[in-house]
């Protein structure tokens, strides 16, 4: 999965923080060994406890919070997923054989909306769209 604005900055945001710890660190460990091994102690053990947080909330607490999907025009079309073959045109038929889908497309992450007359939106590919008349 491609990672968004928001996460690369929490990235950089992150890597200042620990590079200045380290810096820090490294400044008291000149002046004082044992006070920098007790410092080093107490943070590494408040990192890991936040570690362990951010982990079980990345893989348990972010479950079933699914996109709204919504398709609000006249003939309009919205899927969370990939769309095969979409028709909202009057005497228009669809292919006899729908092209053929990626197996594991990237689907979106956040709502996918069609909001006007005969619109066309998806969170994955879209293989075919006719949305005019015949």
């Amino acid at each position: 999965m491609a990672a968004t604005t928001p996460s690369k900055a929490l990235l950089r945001g992150g890597i200042c923080v620990a590079g200045t710890g380290v810096g820090a660190l490294l400044a008291v460990a000149v002046s004082d060994l044992g006070k920098a091994d007790q410092i080093a102690s107490v943070t590494g053990a408040v990192l890991a406890l936040a570690g362990l947080g951010l982990s079980l909330w990345a893989q348990f607490g972010s479950r079933g919070q699914a996109a709204p999907v919504v398709a609000s025009g006249t003939r309009s079309v919205a899927a969370g997923g990939s769309i095969g073959v979409a028709v909202t045109g009057d005497g228009v038929r669809a292919p006899a054989a729908p092209p053929a889908m990626p197996s594991a497309g990237p689907t979106a992450a956040g709502p996918v909306t069609a909001s006007g007359d005969r619109s066309v939106a998806a969170g994955g590919d879209i293989g075919s769209v006719s949305t005019g008349d015949a």
